[in-house]
């Protein structure tokens, strides 16, 4: 059973299905920061899923230059102390290559400088409140800033000339990327487009009653309502805008971007539109993907069995690691480690357009991934894809 805090060791954990070919041959050890719980556990609780899938599936073509490629993770429940004890355990005890996760804003913000003293590349699979790469060479994201995603939600609401005289701001105080996406991004934001700021609600992310917000928003009337929220906070919100009568668009970034949303709005949200780095259907590559990760999650018995971005780009950054693990030519010998900790750094740091399940990957100036932004809006139960961007 994982813990939250509780190191689970390789010899527990450890996903290591086939045998590195060639004999003696030494192992590459990952680190895997998961939240599987905590508050993050309804978008983190599969990325496991789909990071034993693209480990499972490396290790049966060969692994990493005849290297099998070995998991040992740790749940840290979201928690940002949990998450720096995480790196310093992966790095010193288990002499880990580089860390996959871990998840949130809060948890990078503490350990993306422990991982920075220590020398170990960790790439998180969600964290995108702005700049948090800056500064430091080991840490790297594969997600986009949300800055960089609602800007390009908005462009697309340009492009095609929809409805945006006005706009309003909807954001959760008590969430480290909701508050700044509520207070910084999207004022900045609203105002590079020229879109007047009629008002702002705040709301507490798990409350249930938001009718005296939404009255605030009736009041304004506004065409574009912009959202900082985790996802039970945008049902919440799209239901009762809905039983007022609230007919703003409502758009966001990436801390909504379940799959299950327009399903679990029941009918509420229509037109809500958000950026998103993983669209199901883009193409049979996806689908495939989405297929195999839907028949594992209903095997484990967990409820969602759709992946989502958060998935997606776990799933990605084992790829990102190998690729640039063998770039590196890295030898997994002891006395060399340290010295191929940062020849992966390197490498990462230098990738440029890897072909990779999200789409074409590069990593920028500040490590941050340089992906492809496809603007979904809500259709009836699903999400439909409006438009598909790659911003710098």
């Amino acid at each position: 059973m994982t813990v939250t805090g509780k190191w689970i060791g390789a010899a527990a954990m450890a996903v290591c299905l086939l045998a590195a070919p060639g004999a003696g041959a030494a192992e590459i050890v990952l680190g895997f920061s998961m939240a599987k719980t905590g508050p993050y556990v309804s978008l983190a609780n599969t990325n496991e899923v789909a990071v034993d899938m693209a480990v499972a599936e490396i290790n049966a073509k060969g692994g990493v230059g005849g290297h099998t490629l070995r998991l040992v993770k740790f749940d840290t429940g979201g928690d940002p102390k949990q998450a720096a004890l995480a790196v310093r355990r992966f790095a010193e005890d288990d002499r880990a290559l580089a860390v996959i996760g871990p998840f949130s804003s809060s948890e990078v913000r503490v350990a993306f400088p422990a991982g920075e003293r220590l020398g170990i590349v960790q790439i998180s699979m969600s964290s995108s409140a702005p700049n948090l790469t800056k500064g430091f060479s080991y840490a790297f994201r594969n997600t986009r800033d949300e800055g960089k995603v609602i800007d390009q939600v908005l462009a697309t609401l340009k492009d095609k000339n929809l409805p945006r005289a006005s706009g309003a701001i909807a954001y959760a105080t008590d969430d480290v990327v909701s508050k700044s996406i509520g207070t910084a991004v999207l004022p900045g934001l609203l105002a590079t487009y020229e879109i007047p700021v009629k008002g702002s609600v705040d709301f507490q992310y798990n409350a249930f009653d938001l009718s005296p917000q939404v009255s605030r928003l009736a009041q304004m009337q506004a065409d574009v309502i912009g959202l900082g929220a985790p996802p039970e906070a945008a049902v919440n919100l799209s239901k009762e805008m809905k039983r007022q009568g609230v007919k703003g668009r409502l758009i966001g970034g990436t801390t909504i971007a379940d799959p299950e949303l327009p399903r679990r709005m029941e009918g509420a949200g229509e037109t809500l539109t958000i950026g998103t780095t993983f669209f199901t259907p883009l193409n049979a590559r996806t689908q495939a993907f989405a297929k195999e990760f839907g028949q594992r999650t209903k095997a484990a018995g967990i409820a969602r069995h759709e992946p989502n971005q958060q998935d997606a780009a776990a799933y990605d950054i084992v790829y990102l690691i190998a690729e640039a693990a063998s770039r590196a030519k890295v030898t997994a010998e002891p006395g060399k480690l340290a010295a191929e900790r940062t020849a992966v750094r390197d490498a990462l740091a230098s990738l440029k357009d890897f072909d990779a399940l999200e789409g074409s990957i590069s990593f920028g100036e500040e490590r941050d991934a340089i992906k492809p932004i496809y603007v979904v809006e809500v259709k009836g139960s699903e999400w439909a894809l409006l438009d598909t961007r790659k911003a710098d």
